[in-house]
C-alpha cells in the first residue's frame, strides 16, 4: 500500500505488529473554512483585484468567493500574464477566462472599466 508519508507507513506497521485492525483513508469529509475578503479597489459596485503573483491559494479563494457571491463583479488587473506554474502553459488570463472573470494587464486598463 502507498502512504502519503513515511510516518504514516511507520504507524501502519506499528498497528500491524500490534494486530490492530484499521483501514487507511477509507472516507473523506467536506469542510468549509470561514474567512473574510477585503477587495483592493472599488469603482462603483465593481471590484478590482491587483495581482503581481497570483498564488494558487488566491485562485482557490476567488473561486470560493465567486461561488458564494455570484453577484459580485470582480475584475483582475495583473502586472503580467504569467503562467500559473513554471510547468503550466495556462496563464493568469486563461484561468480568468475559464472561470468567468474579466482581466487586463496594467497599464492597459480598458476605459470602459473606469468610466
Amino acid at each position: 500500500m502507498a502512504y502519503r508519508s513515511t510516518l504514516e507507513e511507520r504507524v501502519s506497521k506499528f498497528f500491524d505488529k500490534k494486530n490492530v485492525p484499521y483501514i487507511y483513508e477509507a472516507r473523506s469529509f467536506q469542510y468549509v473554512l470561514t474567512s473574510k475578503y477585503t477587495p483592493d479597489f472599488f469603482i462603483g459596485d465593481v471590484i478590482y483585484e491587483v495581482k503581481g503573483f497570483f498564488k494558487p491559494s488566491e485562485r482557490r479563494k476567488h473561486l470560493a468567493i465567486k461561488n458564494q457571491h455570484p453577484d459580485l463583479d470582480i475584475r483582475f488587473i495583473f502586472q503580467r500574464n504569467n503562467t500559473l506554474t513554471k510547468k503550466s502553459k495556462s496563464t493568469y488570463g486563461d484561468w480568468c477566462d475559464k472561470h468567468g472573470f474579466l482581466w487586463c494587464i496594467h497599464p492597459n486598463i480598458p476605459d470602459s472599466w473606469i468610466s
